[in-house]
């Protein structure tokens, strides 16, 4: 049996204000046309089982283009796939605070696809002597957690799961808060024939049997992590599973983006007069493989004072940012120097201050007032401090 596994497709995602000929945000545009060649590829690759692994929709009140764009695509895995089930989950993205509010994802059940939002249940498809234990995040945050236990009767058992492995993610900050904790003891493997997973965003095996799809397109955190990421795990981009049963192998099928993340070698600013940096800049810039042209770029800079990011041309910086779809230049200022008061050895920070402190060293665009985004910063933390009738 071959069965498909995508996972976080977040529709309806939207970034930046750049927008498409006909009025719509051109980062939720690309976001849908990923999902779109996914489902070309699948009606290609006609597998027996399609699961979904979460994180649908990028909020609970996705916009009516997305709701439609989902419709249609899964029409079509219908229409052309109509011996293959389709089983879809919700993730945290897709579940409201309170039950009442209820889920769109409830809608494509019309179409005949497997929805599960709230409690896990076992999905048994009897031509495939197959089930599917179809565990959403909402099941996964109860006090009482449902058993991960294989259903008795079928030849073939996948557990379908969105939830958060400890640890994944954590050297850059590539995953998302929110998901529901599991450990790999909880979904022991072992007595599956897979284990589909969702929330993390990089395609990623925990166990020969167990994977995450990862995301079909950068719709953060940290984009520029993740690059590094798949660098490490040898798997650039996105895309999603194909998975063959008995034995679990795994085929990853990448899916070409509509455009690039395009991370510029960095600048080490320290000592440069800004017309210095200026010329690394533009260098960098015209370098570009790909040109920068419609792109989403970052710029890195270290050591960079305040005087130099603000004597910058910044008529050159627009001129970048006009050409990509979105241009990110990124200047950190040198590290702060310690300096120990006296008599004031051991005494801690106060939230204020440890604020003040991240706030000066977080990575801004050049086009920013530092100082006033640190005064604001630790102004609103000092008030909400008094609000709560904090000492110190």
């Amino acid at each position: 049996m071959k069965l498909a596994h995508l996972a976080d497709l977040h529709l309806g995602f939207r970034q930046y204000d750049r927008q498409t000929p006909r009025g719509g945000n051109q980062r939720e545009a690309d976001v849908a046309e990923a999902f779109r060649k996914v489902v070309d590829d699948l009606l290609e690759q006609r597998p027996e089982l399609i699961l979904l692994a979460g994180d649908v929709f990028h909020s609970v009140r996705p916009t009516n283009p997305a709701i439609l764009f989902l419709f249609q695509q899964l029409h079509r895995l219908r229409t052309g796939l109509p011996e293959s089930p389709v089983v879809m989950i919700a993730g945290e993205h897709d579940t409201p605070r309170s039950v009442e509010t209820g889920t769109i994802l409830r809608l494509y059940e019309a179409l005949g696809v497997e929805v599960v939002v709230d409690q896990a249940r076992h999905i048994t498809f009897p031509k495939l002597d197959c089930s599917v234990l179809a565990a959403p995040h909402q099941a996964m945050v109860q006090p009482e957690r449902p058993a991960l236990r294989p259903q008795r009767g079928t030849t073939r058992n996948v557990l379908l799961l969105h939830g958060h492995l400890p640890g994944l993610g954590d050297k850059r900050g590539t995953t998302e808060y929110g998901g529901a904790l599991v450990d790999e003891h909880e979904l022991a493997p072992a007595q599956w024939d897979y284990v589909a997973l969702g929330h993390y965003h990089v395609a990623q095996s925990i166990a020969p049997n167990a994977w995450y799809a990862g995301s079909v397109e950068y719709v953060t955190p940290n984009p520029w992590g993740q690059l590094q990421d798949e660098e490490e795990l040898g798997r650039r981009g996105k895309g999603y599973l194909l998975v063959e049963l008995p034995g679990s192998r795994v085929t990853f099928r990448p899916i070409t983006p509509a455009r690039r993340h395009v991370e510029l070698p960095p600048i080490e600013g320290k000592g440069l007069t800004p017309k210095e940096l200026d010329e690394r800049i533009a260098a960098a810039v015209a370098k570009a493989k790909p040109a920068i042209d419609e792109q989403i770029v970052r710029q890195l800079a270290f050591d960079v004072s305040r005087s130099t990011a603000r004597d910058l041309d910044h008529a050159a910086i627009r001129s970048y940012k006009a050409r990509a779809l979105h241009f990110q230049l990124d200047l950190r200022r040198p590290e702060p120097q310690r300096v120990e008061l006296s008599g004031a050895s051991g005494r801690r920070q106060t939230l204020p201050e440890t604020v003040q402190e991240f706030l000066e060293r977080r990575p801004l665009d050049a086009d920013l007032d530092r100082a006033e985004f640190v005064r604001a910063g630790v102004e609103y933390v000092a008030t909400a401090g008094a609000d709560a009738g904090e000492v110190g």
